[in-house]
């Protein structure tokens, strides 16, 4: 089976990586000098992964069975509408699905009408009235740029002040451009955090395991909010009885209203999940798998991916056992500046050193040297019998890999 994964981060690689050890011919488009170097992964295609014309000529032109949509802003953008218009199979939600990613304005109106909890918020368009509206509520606060904003459209306010700065720089400046024309404001919840995410073709859910992301740049939960440093699995707050709650409390009633919207949901689903006291809350969703947490996952995941993303597609996923996956870990590695203004150019060593994990690529390019050309530059991934002995080997290897003005955090999985 010939299988297209669009996108070019590590989470694409990932994919494209698993893909083919479940024995499809992979490629990806536009993918990465790292992708293209990967042994087990057929090569890298040239193309715009949201342009679905181009996509559907090629899918045509190379007899390509199935197309995998890897990041959102294709998603968002239609893509899997045409190419299935087109007569592509593709695994991924329509326009109207990934809404609950292109809109958090509209995942909250959709968690409420499901009746999922989710934190209080209110929606602005108009600068001077949202700027009011914080003036009048206490701090901590949560500030969204409403659209899609590569993960770093997010803003936890201590103070008025930041409120007012963030809110200024979103709406005012057009800091993520039109994204954050609109905000969406919310109460601030407290707990430890875990990504949920599923594969589902709108009536069953087949769960894969929980992880714990690490957004923010620096040790101990400090510095900007980021795409992500890392990810454990499973996640240490995890349990059975939790996992079936939020299938059951979250997912399939997501799924309900949006059949009743007319909207058929095929693809990844994931939850963002924050653990408070009087149990678990919503705080985002997102309409494919997260970056870095595929990667953490999919290393240790020792049961097929192919075969529940066919089974969406085309029926019997409700047949399908629960996948097996070991404890795994990823640790990323940025460039210096990121996440405001990551500094390209640096030459990357170590990479012929690392033994026992995996390095899954993003932001490289390879002539003569392999050089940093993005924000998140690479992740290191490892599985073992314990997420400690995970996180060792992947640390182990991380400390080889060395560039100028590296940046990774030292705790992962440790809070």
């Amino acid at each position: 089976m010939k299988v297209l994964v669009l996108g070019s981060g590590g989470r694409e690689h990932a994919i494209a990586w698993k893909l083919a050890r479940d024995g499809a011919d992979v490629w990806v488009a536009p993918g990465n000098p790292g992708i293209a170097a990967d042994p087990e992964i057929s090569g890298c295609v040239d193309l715009v992964p949201t342009d679905a014309n181009q996509v559907a000529l090629w899918c045509r032109e190379n007899n390509t069975d199935l197309v995998v949509v890897g990041p959102e802003a294709p998603l968002c953008a239609g893509v899997a509408d045409e190419l299935e218009r087109q007569g592509v199979k593709v695994f991924g939600p329509n326009r109207q699905g990934a809404r609950l990613e292109a809109s958090k304005a509209f995942a909250k109106e959709v968690m409420l009408e499901a009746g999922v909890r989710t934190a209080e918020y209110a929606v602005f368009e108009d600068l001077e009235h949202a700027l009011n509206y914080v003036s009048k509520r206490s701090h901590p606060i949560v500030i969204k740029a409403d659209g899609l904003a590569a993960g770093k459209g997010v803003v936890i306010a201590m103070t008025e002040e930041e409120s007012r700065e963030a809110l200024v720089s979103m709406m005012q400046d057009r800091r993520f451009e039109e994204a954050g024309a609109r905000v969406v404001i919310e109460q601030f919840l407290q707990g430890p955090e875990l990504s949920f995410m599923v594969i589902t073709d709108s009536d069953t859910v087949f769960p894969l395991v929980t992880s714990q992301d690490h957004k923010r740049l620096l040790d101990g939960d400090e510095g900007p909010n980021t795409g992500g440093m890392g990810a454990v699995v499973p996640s240490p707050h995890t349990t059975p009885e939790l996992e079936s709650r939020l299938i059951e409390e979250v997912i399939k009633p997501v799924l309900e209203v949006l059949k009743r919207r007319g909207v058929v949901y095929r693809g990844f689903l994931y939850a963002g999940i924050m653990l408070c006291e009087d149990g678990p809350y919503v705080l985002e969703f997102n309409v494919r798998l997260g970056d870095p947490e595929t990667q953490a996952i999919l290393i240790g995941m020792q049961s097929n991916l192919l075969e529940p993303i066919l089974a969406a597609m085309d029926g019997g996923l409700e047949h399908l056992a629960p996948g097996v996956c070991s404890s795994s870990a990823l640790v990323v590695m940025a460039a210096e500046g990121y996440p405001e203004s990551p500094q390209k150019g640096a030459v990357i060593s170590g990479l012929d050193l690392v033994e026992g994990s995996k390095v899954f690529y993003s932001g490289v390019k390879k002539a003569e040297e392999w050089t940093v050309s993005g924000g998140r530059v690479l992740g290191v991934a490892a599985s073992a019998g314990t997420p400690q002995d995970a996180l060792k080997m992947a640390y182990s290897d991380v400390k080889k890999i060395k560039w100028e003005g590296v940046q990774y955090r030292q705790d992962i999985g440790r809070l």
